[in-house]
């Protein structure tokens, strides 16, 4: 195991300063989350703190249950009734967490739309198309029946539905995964959105329809200049389509900055376990791809440290109190919550079975 010298705070990397006064378009502020389970109180979220600036792109990144998920459900208001949230989530000036649900409504779908994961379960199953597109325009916008189905055949064409008059009357089982996804990019676009929350948008999609399904994100986005929170397990997605990068590990962000600079200089070793783990082209013949051993801690047994500890190959009793990552990189410079950040160490990255 390798060990580098303990330093007394957390780092901060090429700082870059956000003009005096503006405030973010999102910002989540040490949020907190604690699920109901039957072995007790599940603290999904633990000092969470994003920022997102108005048309910016963020990407949210990790193995799956680091709360990558939940954090978009946070924002918009969908946690289950026993769900306990504390802290701070603020979008546009508005502190969200104050609004009841009359309130949120109006916010959920009119100023930020989502894009779920799995568009079968997000779409009705006993409604056509056509209504469903419908419904977010008639409710936010006004429209009546005839102008909300104008405009829904509208929007299908702009995500680039195949027969999208047609489709205005499938039902969503008529249609393939890829299609029924454009469905739920089109009603989440209905009402020109100021933020979108894709969670995991090309899940259960052939590589072909991800790659479509995510290059019509990116137009839409360019096209309209709104904000995007781009959530996914895959650090490659993320290189060339977002601004900003956020590394998730156990409800925590480990490591934020530029999507550039991290993945130049990744600085957690948690960050770079997953570039490491990455395939490449040009490997030889049966070389083993490296990966991070042990498995994403018990929420329930956390380490009374660094949560990364007893995966981490540099750890050593500095990492029994728990780093942070410092303020003024929420947002604005490379910043990293690790005592021991820096290039990684051959022995750290090297693919399993690889000749030292």
């Amino acid at each position: 195991m390798s060990s580098t010298a303990a330093t007394p705070a957390a780092h901060v990397l090429d700082p870059a300063p956000n003009p005096a006064g503006a405030s973010p378009l999102l910002a989540l502020n040490n949020l907190h989350l604690t699920l109901a389970s039957p072995r007790g109180p599940l603290p999904a979220l633990r000092g969470l703190t994003l920022r997102l600036e108005r048309g910016q792109t963020l990407g949210l990144v990790g193995e799956s249950g680091c709360g990558k998920s939940l954090t978009a459900l946070a924002i918009m208001g969908l946690l289950p009734e026993s769900a306990q949230l504390s802290g701070a989530i603020t979008f546009d000036g508005r502190a969200l967490t104050s609004l009841d649900d009359a309130a949120m409504g109006r916010v959920r779908g009119a100023r930020i739309g989502m894009v779920f994961q799995e568009p079968m379960t997000a779409l009705n199953p006993l409604h056509r198309i056509g209504r469903q597109i419908a419904e977010p325009l008639r409710l936010h916008r006004g429209m009546d029946s005839a102008s909300a189905r104008a405009e829904a055949l509208r929007l299908l064409e702009r995500v680039k539905m195949p027969q999208a008059a047609a489709r205005l009357n499938a039902y969503p089982h008529q249609l393939s995964g890829g299609q029924r996804q454009r469905v739920v990019i089109a009603m989440a676009l209905a009402c020109g959105p100021q933020l979108l929350v894709a969670d995991e948008p090309t899940t259960a999609l052939d590589a072909t329809t991800q790659r479509e399904v995510l290059d019509l994100i990116d137009e839409l986005v360019a096209d309209s200049g709104m904000a995007l929170l781009l959530i996914s397990h895959d650090l490659g997605l993320m290189a060339d389509r977002v601004e900003q990068l956020a590394v998730m590990y156990a409800g925590q962000v480990v490591e934020q900055g530029a999507t550039a600079e991290v993945f130049a200089r990744p600085q957690h070793p948690y960050t770079q376990g997953l570039l490491a783990a990455r395939p490449r082209l040009g490997l030889a013949r049966g070389t083993r791809l490296a990966t991070i051993p042990g498995r994403v801690p018990d929420l329930l047994a956390l380490p009374s440290g660094c949560s990364f500890a007893p995966r981490c190959p540099r750890a050593d009793a500095a990492c029994q109190a728990p780093p942070a990552l410092p303020a003024s990189a929420q947002g604005q410079g490379h910043g990293v919550a690790c005592w021991h950040t820096g290039t990684p160490a051959a022995a750290d990255t090297a693919p399993a079975g690889a000749a030292p």
